[in-house]
């Protein structure tokens, strides 16, 4: 079982899902009264004496009801701090929270919401405001963690530093071995046995002659021409690794050499289209592609009829055990003949909008130093894994042994889903691996791989910036129809919909979107970011 918490660790600690823990002696410090005029603790535990109530507000995964989990029901008995939680369903989450700040009946607390939610436009908006309080003087003053945490990483500093140099919200922050992973690919390990492949493709043309292979060769041996060579579900994880290959990290503005460019109307992008319509028409891109679902993709890959296909690991495609993944290498980034540099985007490491404090907040010291628990090691793991007990107990010499899944869970996941928030959402913590994880196999396998396929070849596309507000409403008001205008032609002109003898046309239609000024206004916040 401890096989399978570690990779529990691993993927879900990519999102932004761990926490960090503080010594027990306490220190009042009754110079510095709280706005309440509550004496705050500034070490160890409680972190006041007399009782508060806080309400937070956070997205709702459905596994449990947060004031019933042990990992937040224990942390109130310690800190003395208890919260009434507001915890919609994440697809309604985005939607009550900005009906929450509309109305001005804002928690004193959003947590975990995550920059998709609390967008880095809203929190300078909102902390232009006054709504967002900032944070950077009362981590100063009460965060020791945070703020080791931010002299130590500058660029996490310039990464939470709004235009107007307040903080507003807190990051997750990933310092996993696994960390710059978007959505890695793998190859079918048994069917490059089959076919005797001894080495991965490094470019396009090797990856097509290979793709051309799983389709005729029969690689699963069945007798039946059911190959399906490559897949995805909407280009939504693959494309990055393909862009990559024509030389563009992401799918919108990018940075290149201190320059930012709109990746969609380069001439890099066209030669992306032309090579992905090529394995489309050929049969090597799953024609289901764009109208399929991820339950679906999974299917295929389970009947064994998969040779290159995106997932967290492989084993959640293939149905495999983790032994048995082992054989499916990862995806080697590739050259192609308009880029001789193999490349690979990788993520920062740095997931913002996690936790802000709001002007309803009566209790803002007590609420920074609740967080700050959670960007230590051992803060980070007891987030994480919960309190002793339920995924784990400690032996006589203190070391933590795992304990059986109760009945009625399909896994870990499933169970620790109901012991602790840190699930399915970006939280304010540190994600990394903790010092008595086992590092199994596996691990050691994923940690190999890393190594050869993403970090030798990992960029980041551009560094998290902030616009102005009037930057932002710019932006506003030509992003929404652009990236609807890029994602509808994209998949046109792969399918063959739209021929690519209508380039001229799509690139006139972009420009006529206000592009130049769109791409200058990123150029002015990352020279913002590079000076500062």
């Amino acid at each position: 079982m401890k096989k399978s918490l570690t990779l529990c660790l691993t993927a879900v600690g990519c999102l932004g899902l761990i926490a960090a823990c503080s010594s027990d002696d306490a220190n009042t410090d009754s110079s510095s009264p709280s706005s309440s005029n509550v004496e705050i603790n500034k070490e160890g535990f409680p972190i006041v004496d007399e009782e508060i109530t806080l309400s937070l507000m956070a997205p709702g995964t459905g596994m449990a009801e947060w004031k019933d989990m042990p990992t937040l029901t224990e942390y109130s008995e310690l800190t003395n701090i208890k919260f009434d939680y507001t915890t919609p369903p994440m697809s309604d989450f985005g939607t009550r929270l900005n009906l929450a700040f509309a109305s001005g009946d804002v928690a004193d607390i959003i947590y975990g919401a995550g920059s998709g939610n609390l967008t880095p436009g809203m929190e300078v908006d909102y902390g232009r405001q006054g709504i967002l309080i900032p944070l950077e003087d009362l981590i100063a003053e009460y965060a020791p963690n945070i703020q080791k945490l931010l002299d130590e990483n500058p660029e996490v500093a310039k990464s939470i530093t709004t235009v107007d140099g307040h903080i507003y919200s807190l990051p997750a922050i990933n310092q996993h071995p696994n960390a710059g992973w978007a959505v890695p690919m793998w190859y079918n390990g048994a069917w490059l046995d089959a076919l005797d492949v001894e080495e991965l493709p490094k470019t396009t043309d090797e990856l097509y002659d290979l793709l051309v292979r799983f389709k005729e060769e029969d690689p699963n041996g069945n007798g039946e021409a059911d190959e399906i060579p490559l897949l995805d579900v909407q280009m939504n994880s693959t494309r990055k690794a393909f862009l990559a290959a024509f030389g563009m990290k992401d799918w919108g503005v990018e940075e290149v050499n201190g320059e930012i460019r709109y990746a969609p109307s380069s001439e890099n992008y066209k030669e992306y289209l032309a090579y992905m319509n090529k394995l489309y028409e050929e049969g090597l891109l799953d024609p289901e592609t764009f109208s399929q679902s991820d339950e679906q993709k999974k299917a295929k890959g389970q009947e064994n009829k998969l040779g290159l296909f995106p997932d967290w690991f492989s084993f959640f495609t293939t149905g495999e055990t983790e032994e048995e993944s082992m054989n499916n290498p990862m995806f080697h980034p590739l050259s192609s003949p308009i880029t001789d540099e193999p490349l690979i985007p990788i993520n920062p490491g740095i997931s913002r909008g996690t936790f802000s404090i709001t002007s309803s907040n009566e209790h803002p010291e007590a609420s920074i130093r609740w967080v700050d628990y959670f960007y230590s090691e051992e803060g980070s793991e007891y987030l994480n894994r919960g309190p002793e007990g339920y995924l784990y107990e400690l032996d006589d010499n203190g070391n933590k042994v795992d304990l059986e899944l109760p009945a009625g869970y399909e896994s870990t996941e499933e169970y620790r889903g109901t012991l602790t928030p840190a699930y399915g959402i970006p939280t304010p913590t540190l994600v990394m691996r903790y010092a008595d994880d086992e590092v199994s196999e596996f691990d050691q396998f994923l940690d190999e791989e890393t190594a050869e396929k993403v970090d030798a070849y990992g960029e980041v596309p551009i560094p998290l910036l902030y616009l102005t507000n009037e930057e932002q409403e710019i932006v506003n008001t030509i992003e929404v129809d652009l990236k609807s205008y890029v994602e509808q032609l994209e998949a046109r002109f792969i399918t063959g919909v739209e021929p690519l003898s209508n380039w001229d046309n799509y690139v006139e239609t972009i420009e006529g979107m206000n592009i130049e000024k769109y791409v200058e206004i990123y150029q002015e916040a990352y020279d913002r970011w590079a000076s500062s």
